[in-house]
């Protein structure tokens, strides 16, 4: 097996960390509001230091979303290939959400604010990953409720996401493990909701 040099994950490190640095600085002041000099600042470089990572700010900022795109789009390929049932697959799609809304509240408001700074065709690759994973929630809901319409589950998808994605507001005054729970099982109820009929 082999390893990245050292050199190559000390990059990767640092670009993680100043990733993570803009994301808070987004969050709180929002996008036009923040400096590549501030960027730099917060992780104890120059901002003309930066430019080693990241060709400038909106470059950073449609890296950011891309790669939490990214991730999320793929966790939840392995959620549900991995799962023995669609139960337990939704188990693993919840707990996967749940656990970036509670780690990430910064990434959730500078998607929610900043999207459309983010250059196309960046801006589009994020839509459609972010398409693909709410199919793959779609998939799994339709085992579940087979008698359900897509567009039904699509949209209680939707609602979920709101509901969970509300950490940045919700978050804060219970433990985590507290939070996880209390989500989980306000998802559950809200999912369930789809069965319902209409009057």
């Amino acid at each position: 097996m082999t390893t990245a040099p050292a050199s190559a994950r000390a990059r990767g490190s640092r670009r993680a960390e100043i990733l993570d640095a803009a994301a808070a600085l987004f969050a709180a002041r929002g996008f036009h509001g923040v400096s590549i000099e501030d960027i730099g600042g917060a992780v104890g470089v120059s901002g003309p230091a930066l430019y080693r990572h990241f060709s400038g700010k909106e470059a950073l900022l449609a890296e950011m979303l891309l790669d939490v795109s990214e991730r999320l789009h793929a966790s939840a390929g392995r959620c549900v290939t991995e799962a023995p049932d669609a139960e337990h697959a939704l188990d693993a799609l919840l707990n996967g959400q749940i656990e970036f809304a509670l780690s990430h509240p910064a990434l959730i408001t500078v998607h929610d604010r900043e999207l459309g700074n983010v250059p196309e065709p960046a801006r589009r690759r994020i839509r459609r990953l972010q398409r693909l994973y709410v199919e793959e929630w779609v998939t799994v809901l339709s085992e579940i409720y087979p008698s359900c319409p897509a567009a039904r589950l699509r949209a209680a998808t939707h609602a979920v996401f709101g509901l969970l994605n509300s950490t940045p507001h919700s978050a804060g005054d219970l433990a985590p493990e507290l939070m996880a729970g209390l989500l989980r099982g306000m998802a559950r109820a809200a999912l369930a909701a789809v069965v319902v009929k209409e009057r």
